[in-house]
């Protein structure tokens, strides 16, 4: 920053005044300032020394670090001038920023710049990251994906199952081809071992019952009903009331 660079100062008109906010949210033509002419000696020192401090400078906002600075008798400065009544919200275009003598810019052209800017920096970086991806998923993390949903799947079918933790990659790398068909194996295992185990479930459920009750046949879960098929040929002949004339 150069010597006599200064951010957040600006006129109104013939008088001075600090912006502490560049847009009025909702109100984008509308900004927030102050004027340090009518503020007492010492609030407008410790004001400007906050101005001009790294602080102050590196703050897109005057208000943010006015919000964290304190006046001589300890009252927050952003607070303490809100509850005053010190702020005023006047329209961006009558405002003119004088960063530096012989420099001006209005406030609603420099917000323009500004927000272009930022609109341009945010859209090279998703650019960067498209181009990173290609708008692709990474063929090791998609394999990987597909086996923890199929594994899902299957647990939520048979609850009584019991899955091993989807497969996470090491912190900084990537699995292998290898890893992956090693955790499809183990699962296969598991789900093996299950299925045996809800066999023989079931074999026990069954000879608990005949002890129960011999006389109790086992059926089959009643087959949804199936309208018949319809006959081939032509259909029946049909007798018909006729009214007498």
């Amino acid at each position: 920053m150069a010597a006599n660079f200064i951010k957040h100062v600006g006129k109104h008109g013939d008088r001075k005044v600090l912006v502490l906010y560049r847009q009025v949210p909702g109100e984008d033509h509308m900004c927030l300032v102050i004027y340090p002419e009518v503020l007492n000696a010492s609030w407008q020192d410790t004001i400007q020394r906050v101005v001009e401090s790294d602080v102050g400078q590196q703050a897109d906002e005057l208000a943010d670090a006015l919000h964290r600075s304190m006046l001589p008798d300890g009252r927050p400065i952003l607070q303490t001038l809100h509850q005053e009544r010190m702020i005023k919200k006047i329209r961006a275009g009558e405002v003119i920023m004088t960063p530096q003598q012989g420099a001006s810019i209005r406030l609603d052209e420099l917000n323009k710049m500004l927000n272009e800017m930022k609109l341009g920096s945010e859209a090279i970086k998703k650019m960067a990251e498209n181009d990173a991806s290609r708008g692709m998923v990474a063929p090791d993390v998609k394999r990987a994906a597909e086996a923890d949903y199929k594994a899902q799947q299957v647990a939520a079918a048979n609850p009584g199952m019991n899955l091993q933790a989807p497969l996470q990659a090491p912190a900084g790398g990537a699995l292998s081809d290898r890893d992956i068909a090693a955790n499809m194996v183990f699962q296969a295992k598991q789900m093996e071992q299950s299925a045996r185990a809800m066999i023989a479930e079931a074999a026990r459920m069954k000879k608990e019952a005949a002890v129960m009750d011999p006389n109790v046949v086992a059926k089959e879960a009643p087959k949804p009903e199936v309208a018949p098929a319809p006959k081939r040929g032509r259909p029946a002949k049909t007798s018909v009331a006729v009214d007498a004339e």
